[in-house]
């Protein structure tokens, strides 16, 4: 069964497909190298190619029954700025564009969860809309990667539009979840697997010493699951029992009262924060700006360091946070059980890539294309749905 490949990227969608008994007769990414590393691993013709424009007719193949598409996610993350304007984001309605004029008998797109969150939501209806006015039914799906098998937490947004009268109940086969454990064993013979640990007497060494597995560093935050910044004084400082005790207080208060409607939290008035303490607490908080843990903000105080979970360390015992872009900074993500990000085989394992897959490129190359890749047991998956429901 032949099916054409867009925004294919290193061809983590067509791994997966393959593996279902589809077979791409082509693929188009913009990336030079993403489509060098699709070459290198799957047999089939990859071109480098804007698809801004979308496809000339010369190119358009005639009977193929299935297109695939991966547009970029970045504009509809939660992790990412979330830029309603996006240029990318046009990218997920021109997928749908093509797909039309080539007519396939199914055509597959996937993005992440935000691209149906909020204002975002525009650009999934109006592909949507655009399928369905072209004659097609559609259908949506949200898929869980424990569900399909990966030791991941990865949730993703999938439309299925096809032709025909068929009725379909869009649903993938479950499969057993797995750990971090499961898929991290045997790796010291592969490719892509160089570690690079955290040099001693370093800030982030200090810091992912105190990090147990299952915690972050996160001043913002609560619980045994965040470690602050006052938890660890050998790099941001040594402080007294009252300073954190203000700290502290400044953590709780700061999302309680609240003043704007919107955002995370709010800076604290001197006064709150003398009502809980029941003491004048103006020497405390001037040695605590002087030692860079608050900051003053419009005559209120909050926490200087506002980030929420950096140094995370992944638990063995439990699916991998979302493997992105990011996943060998051990600033974001650290390994179990040693001071160090993780390496690109371990991701690609995470992702659910087979071990012959070879990546190409300079490291941050690597990791780019296996976070920004479809996972192939999402890809096979869908390609044994399709191949059930609309071809046999």
């Amino acid at each position: 069964m032949k099916y054409i490949s867009l925004f294919c990227g290193c061809g983590g969608f067509d791994v997966g497909l393959n593996n279902a008994g589809f077979v791409p007769t082509a693929a188009y990414d913009i990336e030079p190298i993403a489509v060098e590393v699709f070459k290198a691993n799957i047999n089939a013709d990859a071109c480098i190619r804007d698809l801004t424009s979308g496809l000339e007719k010369h190119e358009i193949e005639k009977g193929v029954q299935l297109v695939v598409a991966g547009p970029p996610c970045q504009g509809f993350s939660t992790v990412g700025k979330r830029k309603l304007d996006d240029p990318r984001n046009n990218l997920l309605t021109i997928s749908g564009e093509i797909a039309v004029k080539i007519k396939p008998k199914v055509f597959v797109v996937e993005n992440v969860r935000g691209v149906t969150a909020g204002e975002h939501k525009q650009y999934w209806e109006a592909l949507r809309e655009m399928l369905i006015s072209s004659g097609y039914k559609v259908a949506d799906l949200k898929c869980d990667g424990p569900d399909i098998g990966l030791a991941q937490l990865r949730s993703r947004m999938i439309m299925i539009a096809w032709t025909g009268k068929k009725e379909i109940n869009f649903k993938l086969a479950k499969k057993e979840s797995k750990a971090l454990y499961d898929v991290l064993q045997g790796l010291d013979s592969q490719d892509n697997h160089i570690k690079k640990f955290l040099e001693p007497d370093t800030i982030a060494f200090h810091i992912a010493e105190k990090i147990a597995p299952g915690q972050k560093l996160s001043d913002v935050r609560g619980g045994p699951t965040s470690i602050h910044t006052w938890d660890i004084p050998e790099v941001f400082g040594e402080i007294t029992a009252t300073e954190r005790l203000v700290l502290e207080t400044i953590l709780k208060l700061r999302r309680t009262m609240r003043i704007r409607p919107n955002g995370d939290a709010d800076p604290v008035p001197v006064s709150a924060i003398d009502d809980v303490l029941g003491v004048d607490s103006s020497p405390v908080l001037s040695s605590l700006l002087k030692s860079k843990y608050i900051k003053v903000r419009d005559g209120n105080f909050d926490l200087a360091h506002g980030f929420n979970g950096k140094f995370r360390r992944l638990c063995w015992d439990k699916p991998s946070y979302t493997v992105d872009t990011r996943f060998g900074n051990p600033k974001y993500f650290l390994h179990p059980s040693e001071n160090r990000g993780f390496t690109v085989r371990e991701a690609a394992r995470i992702q659910g890539f087979p071990d012959d897959f070879l990546f190409l490129g300079t490291e941050s190359q690597q990791f780019r294309m296996v976070g920004n890749a479809v996972p192939p047991p999402l890809g096979e998956a869908l390609g044994e749905f399709i191949k059930h429901t609309f071809f046999v």
